[in-house]
C-alpha cells in the first residue's frame, strides 16, 4: 500500500490516499534507430500474448487511471556505475526498496506531507536509449540555446547572484503555463496521475500535473499546417494491432525538453520547433501498460533518446485540481525580492556557492536568499521563503 499527498500551487495540502500497487510489466530492451519508427517491444512474452479488452467500437481499451507514483524513486538518467545495465540486481533492488521506504517516511512525516509515498522499481533509469541511459550531447545550436535558457531550476547569474528581473528569467512551468513535452509524460515527486479516456476517433490523456489534457485524434486526419505551433505540439494517433502509436509534431520550442522536476533529469534542457515525439502504448495485462517514448530534435541533440517504463492501473487514485495558473504571484515575488536584494547589497551579499541542487520556483532545496521555491512548501529558507524537498529525492 502506498500513501499519497496532494500539493496545490504554493500551498501544500496533505491528503493521505491508500492506493493498491500493481505488479510491474516486463520492459523491452530493443533500441530504436534515428529516422525510423520506434520498434515494437521485443521483451520476453508469455506463450499466449495478452488479448486486451476492446471498446464497443472495436479498439483496444486503454482507459483507466495510470499514475506514475511507482516510478518516483527511479531517475530519468542512469547513474554511470550501472553502465548499460537496465535492471537492478536482487541486492540492489532490496537496497532501493529500503531507501524508498525511508524517503516515504521522511516526506510523509509532519503536519503536511511534501511528496507522495514511493516504491522502488527494478529499472536503473527511465532512459533506455542511448544504452548508457544518459541524455545525448547537444549540437552546437543546442548548446547555444542551452546557454540562453533560464528558469528557477537554472537561474541567470550575475556577479555570483541568481537574478530574476523579468519574465524571460522563468520557464513555462515557473509561469504555470505548461510542463511541455516530453516532461508532461514523465514522473514527478507528486501529482503524477494520468487518466486515459477513449471515444470513437479520439484518445484523451488527462494529466494531473499542470492540468493538461492531450486530445489525440485517431481517425486518420492529416497533420496540422506546419506553421501552426503549440506548446504540447499536435498529436496524431493510429493503431498497430493492439498498440497505440502517437506521433507529435508542430512544437513551438518554448517549454524545456527536461527539467529538474523529473527526478534525475538535467536542470533545464532546451527544445526546438523541430522536435518529434513518437509514443507506443501496449496493454500487457489487466493492470499494466507498456509505455515507450522516443524523442528526436536534430536542432538540439546529436541523437534521439528513448524512455521505457510500465504503467500500473490504480482505479482508486483520485486526481485533485492542480491550482497553478499564470497569475501565480510567486513570479512577481521573485522579481521584487531579487530587485530589492540588488538594490541593497549591504543587506544581501551574494551567497556562498551552494552544494547540491539549487532551489526552484516549484520547490527544491537551496541555501541563502535564493533558497526555496515559488510553488512548493518545504525546505530551503532565505528571503524567498521555504521551498519543497529536492526534486531528486
Amino acid at each position: 500500500m502506498t500513501k499519497r499527498s496532494v500539493t496545490l500551487c504554493s500551498v501544500g495540502l496533505g491528503i493521505g490516499l491508500m492506493i493498491t500497487s500493481a505488479p510491474h510489466a516486463v520492459l523491452s530492451q530493443a533500441q530504436p534507430q534515428r529516422g525510423q519508427q520506434p520498434a515494437a517491444n521485443a521483451a520476453p512474452r508469455a506463450a499466449t500474448p495478452y488479448v486486451p479488452p476492446k471498446t464497443p467500437w472495436g479498439e483496444p481499451d486503454l482507459q483507466g487511471m495510470w499514475p506514475l507514483n511507482h516510478l518516483i524513486s527511479t531517475n530519468l538518467q542512469r547513474s554511470p556505475n550501472y553502465g548499460t545495465r537496465r535492471f537492478l540486481t536482487d541486492e540492489e533492488f532490496a537496497a532501493a526498496q529500503r531507501s524508498a521506504q525511508q524517503s516515504s517516511e521522511r516526506f510523509q512525516g509532519g503536519a503536511i506531507p511534501t511528496a507522495d509515498a514511493r516504491t522502488a522499481s527494478r529499472l536503473t533509469s527511465l532512459i533506455s536509449d542511448p544504452p548508457d541511459g544518459r541524455f545525448p550531447a547537444f549540437t552546437p545550436k543546442g548548446q547555444e540555446l542551452f546557454e540562453k535558457l533560464h528558469g528557477s531550476y537554472r537561474p541567470r547569474r550575475v556577479d555570483g547572484r541568481d537574478i530574476f528581473d523579468n519574465m524571460d528569467d522563468f520557464d513555462t512551468w515557473d509561469r504555470c503555463i505548461t510542463r511541455g513535452m516530453p516532461v508532461s509524460m514523465l514522473t514527478r515527486n507528486y501529482n503524477v496521475g494520468i487518466r486515459v479516456m477513449q471515444s470513437p476517433g479520439y484518445v484523451v490523456m488527462l494529466l494531473e500535473m499542470a492540468h493538461e489534457a492531450r486530445i489525440i485524434p485517431t481517425d486518420g486526419r492529416p497533420n496540422l499546417d506546419p506553421t501552426i505551433r503549440q506548446y504540447l505540439g499536435e498529436s496524431r494517433g493510429r493503431w498497430e494491432g493492439n498498440t497505440l502509436v502517437i506521433e507529435t509534431l508542430n512544437f513551438n520550442g518554448k517549454p524545456a525538453m527536461t527539467n529538474s522536476g523529473v527526478p534525475g533529469a538535467p536542470a533545464l534542457n532546451p527544445a526546438s520547433e523541430n522536435m518529434r515525439i513518437v509514443e507506443r502504448l501496449t496493454r500487457t495485462g489487466p493492470e499494466t501498460v507498456e509505455y515507450k517514448m522516443t524523442i528526436e530534435d536534430p536542432t538540439v541533440l546529436t541523437s534521439p533518446w528513448t524512455v521505457e517504463f510500465p504503467w500500473q492501473l490504480e482505479p482508486d487514485y483520485d486526481m485533485y485540481e492542480y491550482a497553478c495558473h499564470e497569475g501565480n504571484t510567486a513570479v512577481r515575488n521573485y522579481i521584487e525580492t531579487s530587485r530589492f536584494e540588488r538594490a541593497n547589497p549591504q543587506l544581501f551579499p551574494p551567497p556562498a556557492p551552494r552544494g547540491g541542487g539549487a532551489g526552484g520556483a516549484r520547490g527544491g532545496q537551496g541555501g541563502g536568499a535564493q533558497g526555496g521555491g515559488a510553488r512548493g512548501g518545504g525546505q530551503g529558507g532565505g528571503a524567498r521563503g521555504a521551498g519543497g524537498p529536492p526534486p531528486q529525492q
